[in-house]
């Protein structure tokens, strides 16, 4: 009897550590947590989300695909650079199934996929094989990346330009006020955010 006392004053004291850790860890933590961020940083909290006339039309952090239904490009747009993560159709920048390639640049099937993504970007912007960045025909690991470089960015501008009607020189000039620089000042490579770009390029174009 004193020994199936003592295994319940243990379920017992269990169980109450259980309920009290949940509620101060669970519940206590979270809400804390959320207040501070939500006060702290707004922004960043709910997403980083961007919006356009007071709708979300996606996140800083989320890249995305600026193609026709069919997965070709659209020419009036700044393209970013091709992602892996699709789930159904072939545009990518599917935020449920982000993920690389996986495949290595000696692979077969990734270096008919960089030739022929470098043949298209030659024949659509008016430039030479050579000149197309990296970063223009490779997926990055999370497929999701909404930033390109600026070289590819520029590269870009006298096909949007021309679509546009618009003059070359300004929407060189919108290119690199959007350009941004290394995290900390030394982090990483200058960047531009495509969406941000496409819409500022839709301010200009009005």
């Amino acid at each position: 009897m004193n020994r199936l006392r003592g295994a319940w004053r243990h379920y017992w004291v269990a169980l109450r550590a259980m309920v009290v850790l949940t509620v101060a860890l669970g519940i206590g933590y979270t809400l804390i947590v959320t207040g501070i961020g939500q006060l702290a940083l707004p922004a960043q909290a709910n997403g980083s989300l961007v919006t356009e006339r007071g709708t979300a039309v996606g996140s800083a952090l989320i890249g995305q695909s600026f193609t026709d239904a069919k997965g070709a490009p659209l020419a009036q747009w700044f393209q970013s650079r091709p992602s892996a993560a699709t789930a159904n159709g072939p545009a990518g920048y599917d935020a449920s199934a982000s993920s690389g390639s996986n495949l290595a640049a000696s692979n077969p099937a990734q270096a008919k996929a960089v030739r022929e993504r470098t043949a298209a970007i030659a024949a659509s912007d008016g430039v030479l094989a050579s000149q197309v960045p990296d970063d223009a025909v490779t997926a990055s690991g999370s497929g999701l990346d909404p930033h390109i470089s600026p070289a590819y960015a520029l590269l870009q501008v006298k096909r949007v330009a021309e679509v546009r009607g618009l003059p070359e020189d300004a929407v060189r000039k919108l290119v690199t006020s959007r350009i941004q620089g290394r995290d900390l000042g030394y982090l990483g490579e200058p960047t531009v955010n495509v969406l941000q770009l496409n819409l500022a390029l839709a301010a200009l174009d009005r």
